[in-house]
């Protein structure tokens, strides 16, 4: 990340992982930054209270044994129905929030709490004199963000799922989001939602896009696809790489596949 700016950072569990805010800038310990990061979070702890398939009172909860209809549960709920419709489509299936037999939107909520609180909370510090930039990681998933006229850039390391605290490349973002979903570090957690079977042949895939629910999505897609890229002609606002079981590195810009570094 770009040096010789004051820096502080939160952090907080949430969603089942560790939850950070950065800002940058001479005024990170201004109160309006102090408020924005705690509303930013308590965003997100209500994002959890209604979605978390470990609570049992959670709106998801109620709703997978039968004790609340999506459209009677929270207005979120309805809203992430929806967009997880839309996920399937545009995914071609390789995302689906129904794929047990019941509505769970795990897979789509992180991605979409996390843009939706850094939009309403963290954006707005880019108008505030002295914050150069703000970002947000929860679970290795960010939202970056620069302020006009900056030169604040960041410099996103991504792991190499084979050698643990290795970094396989860095990408420079200005304004976006990345996500890596994969298998290297949880095993093949990650179902293909087409036959209900884990999804094999890729060990890491990292996204990144204009936001970070797209770059969640397509993130879990491409690990669905195992090999086939075909998908990317149709997330054109993509970029990003993945590694292949073998160790083969194939990376993407803005939808066309660029470079293959096959294993040594």
């Amino acid at each position: 990340m770009s040096a010789g700016h004051a820096r502080r950072a939160w952090v907080e569990h949430l969603m089942g992982t560790a939850a950070s805010i950065h800002v940058v800038g001479a005024s990170c310990d201004s109160g309006e930054a102090e408020a924005a990061v705690a509303a930013c979070f308590a965003e997100l702890r209500e994002v959890e209270r209604v979605f978390s398939p470990f609570r049992d009172d959670s709106d998801v909860s109620r709703i997978r044994r039968g004790e609340l209809a999506i459209d009677a549960a929270d207005p979120w709920v309805g809203e992430v129905a929806r967009a997880c419709e839309e996920a399937a489509l545009a995914t071609r299936g390789m995302f689906s929030a129904h794929w047990r037999g019941w509505f769970d939107p795990t897979g789509y909520v992180k991605g979409w709490a996390v843009e939706r609180a850094s939009a309403h909370h963290l954006a707005p510090l880019m108008e505030v004199p002295g914050i150069v930039a703000v970002g947000i990681g929860v679970g290795g998933d960010m939202r970056l963000r620069t302020a006009p006229g900056s030169e604040w850039t960041w410099h996103v390391g991504i792991a190499d799922p084979d050698h643990p605290g290795e970094v396989l490349a860095t990408v420079d973002v200005r304004d976006g989001a990345v996500a890596t979903s994969g298998t290297a570090e949880r095993g093949a957690h990650i179902v293909d939602p087409r036959m209900g079977v884990p999804a094999r042949g890729v060990r890491s895939a990292t996204v990144i896009a204009p936001d970070l629910t797209a770059a969640d999505v397509w993130a879990t897609a491409a690990v669905v696809a195992g090999r086939d890229l075909s998908w990317i002609s149709a997330a054109p606002v993509t970029s990003g790489l993945l590694v292949t079981g073998e160790g083969a590195v194939r990376r993407w810009i803005s939808g066309v596949e660029v470079a293959v570094a096959t294993a040594a």
